[in-house]
């Protein structure tokens, strides 16, 4: 299945993108640190989210296989980029942290941890971005 996704560049290093299928809309900004004002999401920053909504998004497919209710779950990535030898992301570092009160069985967690490792977008990586993903089990 594919998904066509289409941007116009609206000046100023703003862009617009539709999602074909929906035809929901965000904008994206170049961060300051390369000339933007970083009043939007960056492209890069959208690679992090869409790592960590992916996570998320796989765990929950799993959990609700499981009458698993992961409300609250919370995903932190860290993007950091590298200016050299190019500009690039370099690392995407993402702790996942379930909520105080979820009960999760040593079994469940980890079909929870090896879902989220086989995300789709964590599988498309490159090998040189650092992306690690680490999970916290709030008391």
């Amino acid at each position: 299945m594919s998904v066509e996704i289409t941007a116009v560049y609206q000046g100023q290093l703003h862009c617009e993108a539709t999602h074909g299928p929906s035809g929901t809309k965000l904008v994206t900004d170049a961060p300051t640190d390369n000339g933007g004002r970083g009043s939007s999401f960056s492209p890069s920053d959208l690679v992090a989210t869409a790592l960590g909504t992916c996570v998320m998004t796989i765990m929950g497919l799993v959990a609700d296989r499981h009458d698993l209710d992961l409300s609250g779950t919370t995903i932190r990535v860290e993007k950091e980029m590298a200016s050299t030898p190019v500009r690039r992301i370099a690392s995407l570092k993402t702790k996942v942290s379930f909520p105080s009160g979820l009960d999760l069985q040593p079994e469940m967690r980890d079909r929870l941890v090896a879902a989220a490792r086989k995300c789709p977008v964590h599988q498309s990586l490159h090998p040189d971005i650092d992306a690690p993903i680490d999970f916290v089990d709030l008391d």
